[in-house]
């Protein structure tokens, strides 16, 4: 019937909008999110002010921080805390960081009561540590063995201790620069275990020697700015590897070494003993040195059976010593084959030293005595690309016409602060710089400059040239100058003579504009 019908169709609805059965525990849909509930996952937990931008990154860079940061997550491989204002490390916060690799408190004020040795026994996978530009007063009596990189420097540190670096494998760079280390407060057996270390920095401390047992391994050796005067036999017999040798500002002498202080390294290729004692060139000098450095010194001459070991040397530095007139004899240094740079800036020497390597470049000997350049003082060099003469005591008179003849190579001459009152004749073709400044010229000529039309940069400040003393066509040849110093509104047409500027000209540099077809004349 009708209302039959009518009963059914009700119970249908009823039974649609009644609620569901209660769900059964565990039997919830994961993936999907409950009332109330973010699909995203939980934050990390990052100490306030910090940033973790990885879940193993905490960085609390700069932050003024006094005390230890809380809240930091075990999973933590990597932790800054420098430039904070911290005073010591909490055992406990730091031990439970088992698995930190990087720990990172440069610049704070920590000092060695606030550093516990015990906080390292946990942190077993610590590879590197830098506790630079802090308070410490002795270096933590232990560091765990994974370690490869420690930066103790800028610090106060007077005593280190045999597990400190000893017993490292892994380690490779030890950095003590800037403390207030002796010789006393190194052990012997400081490296002990620790084969691969490949730097060291111990330099601005207070060696009075150089330290005994160092690392067989090392390739670079820090130890400028001691008190060191001398290296014990054998001190560098172990180090094959070593090629790079920082000696310099110490008090070295003569008798702080023998003929064997260098002749084991076998891989060294730059030393530097400048700033020293000695009045000799070193003894045994090994074969594969390409770089020695004895400026400032009181070397009074250079023997050639001193250089013969060095027959690899590229760049010998000899600036400021007391080489005078039989300072380097002639073929000193014809041992020196591929000898490229030869330094003298500062000595006494009054002429050019003879018999110069033949593949030698470069050629500085500004601030010697050198009165006269003759017609072949430069003809063992014919390669020669730099030479410098500045602040000798050349006059035009003494400088040969042919001097430069053999120089085709050359592109820079400085002749600045010497007494020459006229350019200097035959100039090679290829120069690219001219320096004559402070010099006594009172006239320019197009003679000496024909020809340089390569010359980018030529320097006449200070001289006592006038109005009339620049010859007609003087910068007719000289198209590659560049512009220097001061432009005046003066320009000069390619093929006019030089005009009158002014009554005394303190300084002329000429360049040649290709765009406009001109010249231009800057004074200064």
């Amino acid at each position: 019937t009708a209302e039959s019908g009518l009963a059914m169709w009700l119970s249908l609805l009823l039974l649609l909008l009644l609620p569901g059965p209660l769900p059964v525990a565990g039997m919830e849909d994961a993936a999907f999110p409950h009332l109330g509930e973010s699909s995203q996952p939980p934050p990390r937990a990052c100490p306030p002010r910090c940033s973790c931008p990885r879940v193993d990154t905490v960085d609390c860079d700069g932050l003024d921080l006094r005390v230890f940061p809380d809240n930091i997550t075990r999973a933590a491989q990597h932790l800054s805390l420098q430039n904070n204002q911290l005073q010591e490390l909490p055992y406990n916060e730091l031990s439970r960081l088992s698995g930190l690799r990087t720990l990172n408190l440069h610049n704070n004020l920590i000092s060695s009561e606030g550093l516990p040795d015990e906080a390292f026994e946990s942190l077993t996978q610590l590879q590197h540590i830098y506790v630079a530009h802090n308070k410490l007063s002795v270096a933590p009596q232990f560091l765990p063995r994974s370690l490869r990189v420690a930066d103790l420097a800028a610090n106060q540190v007077m005593e280190i201790f045999p597990l400190t670096f000893g017993e490292k494998p892994a380690l490779r760079s030890v950095y003590l620069h800037n403390n207030q280390l002796s010789n006393a407060g190194l052990p012997p057996d400081a490296f002990r275990g620790s084969e691969a270390v490949t730097t060291l920095s111990l330099s601005n401390n207070r060696f009075s020697y150089l330290p005994p047992s160092l690392p067989p391994s090392l390739e670079r050796l820090h130890l400028q700015n001691n008190l060191i005067s001398k290296v014990p036999r054998g001190a560098l017999s172990r180090q094959t590897q070593l090629r790079e040798l920082y000696l310099q500002h110490n008090q070295l002498t003569d008798s702080g070494l023998d003929a064997t202080t260098f002749s084991k390294l076998h891989s060294l290729e730059y030393l530097d003993l400048s700033h020293n004692q000695l009045t000799t060139v070193p003894a045994g000098l090994p074969r594969t040195l390409a770089i020695l450095h004895l400026g400032r010194n009181r070397i009074r001459q250079v023997e050639a059976a001193r250089l013969h070991g060095a027959r690899g040397l590229r760049y010998l530095l000899l600036q400021h010593n007391q080489l005078g007139s039989s300072g380097l004899p002639a073929g000193a240094l014809r041992p020196l084959r591929g000898l490229h740079t030869l330094h003298l800036y500062g000595n006494g020497l009054d002429r050019v030293p003879l018999a110069l390597p033949r593949r030698l470049r470069a050629l500085v000997l500004p601030h010697n005595h050198v009165a006269t350049l003759g017609a072949r003082d430069l003809a063992a060099t014919p390669g020669l690309m730099e030479l410098n003469l500045a602040y000798n005591r050349l006059t035009s008179a003494r400088v040969h016409h042919r001097a430069f003849r053999r120089l085709r190579t050359l592109r820079s001459l400085d002749l600045a602060g010497n007494q020459l009152t006229r350019l200097p004749m035959g100039l090679p073709t290829g120069l690219h710089t001219l320096r004559l400044q402070r010099n006594q010229l009172r006239m320019l000529e197009p003679e000496p400059l024909a020809g340089l039309d390569q010359l980018k940069e030529l320097s006449l400040a200070h001289n006592r040239l006038r109005v009339g003393d620049i010859g007609p066509g003087t910068w007719h040849e000289l198209q590659a100058l560049q512009v220097r110093h001061r432009l005046v509104s003066h320009t000069i047409p390619r093929a006019s003579p030089s005009p009158c500027l002014h009554c005394h000209i303190p300084n002329i540099l000429v360049s040649w504009s290709s765009n406009q077809n001109k010249k231009m004349v800057r004074v200064g």
